[in-house]
């Protein structure tokens, strides 16, 4: 039965309120629980509880304003998540731009026009001045929204609110001042129309919103990925635990438009952890000065949407491992482009390697539900490459069975590869693959089964299967990676290709790799689905050396 604070409300329900909770001071009446009042609150003894009466039950007397507050506590955060999106899209700051634009030419065209076109006038002073409301009113919202102490921290918003106030005021009076009959005084008028020059410095605003306009563009690449927004920041980047971090690549020039600025990055860091971050580049196709983190930078070259080797996942541990325990308030910060496939993959292997996690499957599911904002979109942010997921697995067996230690090699040749339900994908044959195999991130052997160089095909059509025999392969051992290539009109995925998937040698049994359709790279994603059936599936068979 739930622990309640003797309202019929379960403690639980005060989990997410400001107002933590902690033992009362004074110690418990017999036949009743511990007090618990909010921390900063102090109360006499006598004034803690009011006497029960007779049969009945005490009740703190703060326990109704304390629920009271939580529940309307809770009413703005609700508001703000429902108009946050809308105000903060790309497409409603894209207009203010364009407002602004309109609003500079209506004041320059107001300015040029003869007094004698009163009608022309009219009507752009009533359009400058719905302008000037919806930009009032777009700076309520963000107040409201950011919350007022953020907001007024950048220099560009606090004159951004002045010129909206004061554009905002002109407009009012010079509209005013014609339907009050003031124009009979010709200054006044002068003086007005003056005034309204000062619109056109309106267009700093545009400064502002370019500002607000990379947030937006950012937001947009990052999807629904768990951002940091605390503090003025405003990036990419989640606390997986208290001492992991994860991020997307932190950009320069051009890039950093859409992704986080890596000055920003930088400040966030110095400012957070001081002396006690290091940064790990997962990155092979891009890097940067590692000066900006005062040369705590360790670099891995593995390549986008693949995996690294098994060797390459215990040399990655030791580091980090090393690095956490030379202070307790040392933190890791890990990216890869977008801090999801590769990313995820190092942090899920660090937490098996802590102890945090036991199973691949629990450190997968635990990273995806960190790194996802679930407030925004249902789109999971996790490790979806399953050999990345493989290569998790695999270090998880390193720790349960070999204590931390590469397994003994076993070589291989691969005799064949069966592919399941093959009709209706290419050509339905298998003329249309040619297939390559890496070892080391280099070619080691492929072939053409158009025309049956170093393989030969032969199809099934009854159990709808096809078994490419492979010619001359060289031994295979450790990490292997296998790629499909069509010159079919079919879905390529990530790589150019049509599938593609990796393995390590070592944890083959029974001369045998098995992998259904969503256990093969660019497979698992629904836009191959109409060419690849759900029973999809293929075979490797191999052969002593």
């Amino acid at each position: 039965m739930a622990r309640g604070l003797g309202n019929g409300v379960p403690l639980e329900n005060f989990a997410g309120s400001r107002h933590r909770l902690r033992p009362s001071l004074f110690p418990p009446r017999d036949g009743h629980k511990q007090a618990r009042i909010p921390v900063g609150w102090s109360r006499s003894r006598a004034s803690m509880r009011r006497r029960p009466k007779r049969g009945g039950f005490s009740q703190p007397f703060w326990l109704p304003l304390l629920i009271a507050r939580k529940y309307q506590a809770g009413a703005p955060c609700k508001v703000k998540k429902k108009i946050s999106p809308c105000v903060m899209s790309f497409g409603f700051r894209f207009f203010g731009v364009v407002l602004i634009f309109l609003d500079v030419s209506l004041v320059i065209l107001s300015l040029l026009i003869d007094e004698d076109h009163e009608s022309v006038e009219h009507m752009i002073a009533n359009l400058s001045l719905s302008i000037a409301l919806f930009f009032f009113v777009d700076v309520l919202l963000q107040v409201f929204i950011e919350g007022f102490k953020n907001y007024f921290k950048s220099k560009l918003n606090i004159l951004d609110s002045i010129v909206v106030v004061g554009n905002l005021l002109v407009d009012t009076l010079y509209i005013a001042s014609d339907l009050g009959g003031i124009t009979v005084i010709p200054r006044t008028v002068v003086i007005l129309r003056m005034l309204r020059i000062i619109i056109l410095v309106r267009i700093f605003r545009v400064a502002a919103e370019a500002e607000r306009l990379e947030k937006m563009t950012r937001r947009l690449v990052s999807e629904n990925k768990r951002r940091y927004t605390r503090g003025g920041f405003d990036l990419d980047l989640t606390y997986v635990t208290t001492r992991v971090i994860a991020m997307s690549f932190p950009s320069s020039g051009q890039q950093a438009f859409y992704r986080n600025p890596i000055g920003e990055v930088a400040k966030f860091l110095d400012t957070k952890h001081g002396d006690h971050y290091k940064v790990y580049n997962l990155c092979s196709e891009q890097g940067y000065d590692p000066e900006i983190f005062h040369y705590r930078v360790e670099r891995m070259f593995i390549d986008d949407h693949s995996v690294p080797s098994l060797a390459e996942t215990l040399t990655f541990t030791a580091n980090v491992r090393k690095w956490m325990e030379q202070d307790n308030r040392n933190v890791i910060v890990i990216h890869c482009k977008g801090g999801k496939g590769r990313t995820g993959t190092m942090i899920c292997i660090w937490l098996i390697d802590t102890g945090q996690f036991k199973t691949a499957q629990e450190s997968l599911e635990y990273f995806g539900k960190r790194r996802t904002d679930e407030t925004t979109s249902t789109k999971f942010q996790g490790v979806e490459t399953p050999s990345q997921s493989r290569y998790v697995e695999y270090y998880a067996i390193l720790k349960s069975k070999y204590n931390l230690i590469l397994p003994p090699e076993k070589p291989f040749r691969i005799r064949c590869i069966k592919l399941y339900a093959i009709q209706g994908v290419g050509k339905g044959n298998g003329t249309d693959f040619r297939i390559k195999i890496n070892m080391k991130k280099e070619v080691a052997f492929q072939c053409n089964c158009a025309i049956q160089i170093n393989c030969k095909l032969f199809l099934d059509h009854e159990n709808d299967l096809l078994v490419i025999g492979l010619k001359n392969c060289p031994v295979i051992r450790n990490d292997v990676k296998v790629r499909f290539e069509s010159t079919s009109d079919i879905p390529r995925g990530y790589g150019g290709c049509a599938f593609f998937f990796c393995f390590h040698t070592a944890f083959i049994q029974d001369y045998q790799l098995f992998l259904t359709r969503n256990e093969i790279d660019n497979l698992n994603k629904s836009k191959m689905w109409k060419v690849f059936r759900d029973n999809f599936a293929l075979e490797i068979i191999f052969t002593d050396p």
